[in-house]
This record gives C-alpha cells, sequence and structure tokens, in this order.
C-alpha cells in the first residue's frame, strides 16, 4: 500500500473505512460456511440414506470446497507488488515537473527520466505514463488504484468481493476461483436438484431442515448464473492477452498507438502467460504466471517484423514503403486528424478515462 493509504487508516475514519472494505468478503464466506452445512449435514447426513452415495457426494464436494477456498484465499491474501525504486522520480525531477512551463517540457522530462526504463504504453499525448501520486513512472499494463492507493502491476480491476485488486499476482488465483466457485456452485444444484423436486411434489420430509436444501439449490442456481458469464468473460479476456481495463480502452503504444490486440500472441501462449508453462500447475493456485510484471512480449514482438506504416504517438510518422505488396505508405496525420481520430475532446472519452484507466494531466495539459 502507499503512504496516503498509510495515512488514512490511522484515522478513526480510516479505520472503519479498511474494516467496511472486509464486509463483502465476510458475505462470500458466511455464505460458504451455511452452505457447508446444508450441504453435510441437513442433506447427506440426515437426507441419504444409501452411505456409498453419501462418501461419494461428500468426497466430491470436499474437493470442490478445498480448491473453491484454496483459490479463494490466494486471491485475498496476495499482495499487488511494489513497483521497483529505479521507476521512481527524484524529488528534485518531480518538481522540475510540476513547474514545467507547458506540456512539451513536462513530455521532455517524462521521457528523457524513462529512456532506460523498458516503456513502451504511452498516454493520448505520446508522454511517458506517470502517476501524480506515487511519483513514478508506470510500467505497461500498470494503473493507479484510488481504493489500494497505489500503481498495480497489470490491473485487471479491483474488486470489492476479493478485497484487493486482481493484478499480475494473483490474476492467476482470480479466474481459477471463478471457476472453481462455478463447479461448486453447479455441483450443488444438480446433486439437490432431486430433493428440491421431491420438495415440490410435497414428498420431502425433515422440518425445518429442507427449507435449507431449497434455499440451498436456489442460491446455487443464482450464483451459477452470476458466475457463468463472468468466468466466461475472463477465459475470453485470458485466450487475447486482455485486462478488462484494455477490454474498456485500447493501450496505446510508443509506436502503433492504440491496439487492443498488441499483446495478443496467440491463445495458446496467452494461457501460458497467465497459467505458466507447466501443465501439472494449470489448475492449483500456485502462482506460475510468466514475466515480472513489468515487461509483457508484444504481438510484433511474436511476429518479428515492424509494419512500415504505423502511427507513432510521439509524432512521428514513417513516410517510406518497402515496397513488399504488403505495407503500403499512408497519408501523414495533421494534428487535427490525430485528435479526432483518438478523441481528445470527446466527453465519453474522458470520462471513461477518469473512471477506468486515470492517467496524469497536468493543470495546462490537453485532456
Amino acid at each position: 500500500m502507499g503512504n496516503e493509504d498509510n495515512r488514512r487508516r490511522k484515522t478513526p475514519c480510516g479505520f472503519c473505512m479498511s474494516v467496511f472494505k472486509w464486509i463483502p468478503v465476510l458475505f462470500i464466506t458466511s455464505v460458504i460456511c451455511w452452505s457447508y452445512y446444508a450441504y453435510v449435514v441437513e442433506l447427506c447426513i440426515r437426507n441419504v440414506e444409501n452411505r456409498v452415495a453419501m462418501s461419494f457426494m461428500l468426497l466430491f464436494y470436499h474437493i470442490a470446497l478445498v480448491l473453491l477456498l484454496w483459490s479463494y484465499w490466494r486471491t485475498i491474501m496476495t499482495s499487488v507488488g511494489r513497483v521497483p525504486d529505479q521507476w521512481r522520480i527524484p524529488d528534485e525531477e518531480v518538481t522540475r515537473l510540476f513547474r514545467a512551463d507547458n506540456p512539451e517540457t513536462q513530455k521532455r522530462i517524462l521521457n528523457n527520466f524513462a529512456r532506460n526504463l523498458p516503456v513502451t504504453n504511452r498516454t493520448m499525448n505520446g508522454s511517458v505514463r506517470f502517476c501524480e501520486k506515487c511519483k513514478i513512472i508506470k510500467p505497461d499494463r500498470s494503473h493507479h488504484c484510488s481504493v489500494c492507493s497505489c500503481c498495480v502491476l497489470k490491473m485487471d480491476h479491483h474488486c470489492p468481493w476479493v478485497n484487493n485488486c486482481v493484478n499480475f499476482y494473483n490474476y492467476k488465483f482470480f479466474v481459477l476461483f471463478l471457476g472453481y466457485a462455478l463447479i461448486y456452485c453447479l455441483y450443488v444444484a444438480l446433486t439437490t436438484l432431486h430433493d428440491f423436486v421431491q420438495f415440490w411434489k410435497g414428498q420431502l420430509n425433515g422440518g425445518v431442515g429442507r427449507f435449507h436444501i431449497l434455499f440451498l439449490f436456489f442460491i446455487a442456481i443464482m450464483f451459477a448464473i452470476s458466475l457463468v458469464s463472468l468466468f466466461g468473460y475472463h477465459i475470453y479476456l485470458v485466450l487475447v492477452n486482455r485486462t478488462t481495463l484494455e477490454a474498456f480502452r485500447a493501450p496505446i503504444f510508443r509506436v502503433g498507438g492504440p491496439d487492443k490486440n498488441g499483446y495478443n500472441l496467440g491463445r495458446f501462449a496467452n494461457f501460458c502467460e497467465v497459467f505458466g508453462d507447466d501443465w501439472q500447475y494449470w489448475f492449483l493456485p500456485i502462482f506460475t504466471s510468466r514475466g515480472d510484471g513489468l515487461t509483457y512480449p508484444t504481438s510484433t514482438d511474436q511476429n518479428g517484423d515492424i509494419p512500415a506504416q504505423r502511427y507513432d504517438t510521439m509524432g512521428q510518422t514513417t513516410t517510406s514503403s518497402f515496397g513488399d505488396g504488403i505495407s503500403y505508405p499512408i497519408r501523414h496525420l495533421e494534428e487535427e486528424d490525430t485528435e479526432s481520430l483518438l478523441g481528445y475532446h470527446s466527453d465519453t472519452r474522458i470520462e471513461m478515462e477518469e473512471d477506468f484507466l486515470p492517467e496524469p494531466r497536468f493543470p495546462d495539459q490537453i485532456p
């Protein structure tokens, strides 16, 4: 967490907010605990007469439960990580940055400091991405989280249900948590379906216990409906190598401009980037993701070539063509063309940028 977050937590209001953030986690934990009682005690022990069938039901149930809780725990407790000190701008440079007369000077200061850092992402005006709160150059795919009060590596989104940012270090755990939660709900729903039908026909005995089974079936179905769409969406994001934030707005590259598929290496390579190269650990909540969270291979690196005509957000545009029938000269983009293409004056773009991808804005900088 950042220093701002530490100061905030020392105040009574900050402490109350820290406690309040755990309410969604406590809610999910309470539902799982109640479902354990309803399934194990009310359904299996008190209603299933066939001991062999009960043993198999409990075996598969506990396997799904352990994998679910393990993934959930790792998602919650895994730290967002810290950006290394070499990405932090010295105080004197920060002072120069804020005292700069115009955006071009600010841009030049940032570019000069980041010349030896492996950054390819840029802001709308072609500047190196800088976090005003953390005073650091943002690594590629990282963003500042106002809830965690720090810059998060490969930030996907902040999830209140895990009271943590879904990021480079716990994204695999988060996807596994969604998958095992879906399996858990479907398994509970399928194994309680028979008892639900009996209850509907008025043939289910057991007093108050039957209502536990009834509610267990309904809750499992409701959670499964929500999880199937969320899990499917994140599987899609894994296969195209895209975060939730990047799905809302494409990352902007120094060479190439905005490109939603800039990190797409192919489905299998994208999958391995999150789940690792050893298939034995793919479905276990053990960290096996590729990389260090700071640099990422791009589709250009994978293809091994750079197209002749690509828009450069630093303000340069190539003019020649190799004449191979694949790449062709394009018209130079004037200033008004650039603003129209990137939507500089679009209220919708600005609103979305502030909500999802808040980039630093200096007082005199064009939004």
